[in-house]
């Protein structure tokens, strides 16, 4: 009988910590992204000299309030967890990790605080606080497009790599050393700026052949640019179809992710290769 007030006491504290959908939850959650902006807007003030050398102990004592406090609720989260070890692991687990280790890191390691920007991740939590379960979906399409075309794209980049070593490998040839093209890892470097159309500048052509040879690849950086935006839109619209097309046998729910083994709405185990 001594255990079951312990037990519910953590009952309590995991759904006001884990769940959104109470008021609890909600105003757990709602504070704590206030107390991530606060802490991000502290760490970016330090930064700035002027603020740091005027307002650097207030701003560290707050810095340091807020890594307390989220070194207690990480503690609660893991106490909380159903699984302790799968909440560890998970993505948000990670993150929550993530958030307190660069204050107390900088205690050895001078300036690892900035670190601490990192803490932006945990203002995700705000698509379960505010019910956006229609745009989490769209981003997990997008990343299902990501991960089926990472193939092509990698062979684009591969094929874009020997590109640049060629056209680097050629204006260094061109150019005279005084232009700044002093060797051939330097030429590939300004020949990935003129590709990219970044065009930083510090390095130029000077003769009359290597502006024409920069002009050429500057028209084909545009073209370039376009291939990767073609192979993951093309992805993300068969991916969508798709999600779209794939129905439960069982109640005919559709919407559905490419990857999903069972049916959102009652569980029933989808058929493989429906589409």
């Amino acid at each position: 009988m001594a255990i079951r007030p312990t037990s519910d006491t953590r009952l309590k504290l995991r759904r006001i910590i884990f769940d959104s959908d109470t008021p609890a939850g909600r105003r757990f959650d709602l504070w704590l992204l206030w107390v991530i902006v606060i802490s991000i807007a502290c760490v970016m003030a330090e930064s700035v000299q002027r603020i740091d050398a005027r307002f650097g102990l207030p701003l560290r004592i707050v810095e340091w309030t807020i890594t307390v406090l989220f070194t207690v609720e990480y503690a609660l989260r893991v106490w909380t967890a159903p699984r302790p070890w799968r909440y560890v692991l998970s993505f948000y687990g990670v993150l929550d990790l993530l958030a307190i280790v660069p204050t107390y890191l900088s205690v050895f390691v001078p300036g690892s605080q900035s670190l601490l920007v990192v803490r932006a991740l945990r203002l995700t939590r705000v698509f379960r606080i505010m019910d956006m379960g229609t745009y989490v979906h769209e981003a997990r399409l997008l990343l299902l497009a990501l991960l089926a075309s990472r193939h092509r794209i990698i062979v684009f980049m591969l094929a874009v790599l020997a590109l640049v070593t060629v056209f680097g490998a050629i204006i260094y040839v061109i150019e005279p050393r005084e232009a700044g093209f002093t060797s051939i890892p330097r030429s590939i470097y300004w020949a990935i700026v003129t590709l990219t159309t970044v065009g930083y500048g510090d390095i130029a052509p000077v003769t009359w052949l290597g502006q024409v040879f920069a002009s050429i690849i500057m028209i084909l950086g545009y073209a370039i640019i376009a291939i990767p935006t073609g192979i993951v839109t093309v992805e993300l619209g068969r991916q969508a179809r798709n999600a779209g097309q794939r129905a439960c046998p069982d109640c005919g729910a559709t919407g559905h992710v490419a990857v999903a083994k069972y049916c959102h709405r009652c569980g029933h185990a989808l058929e493989v290769g429906t589409s």
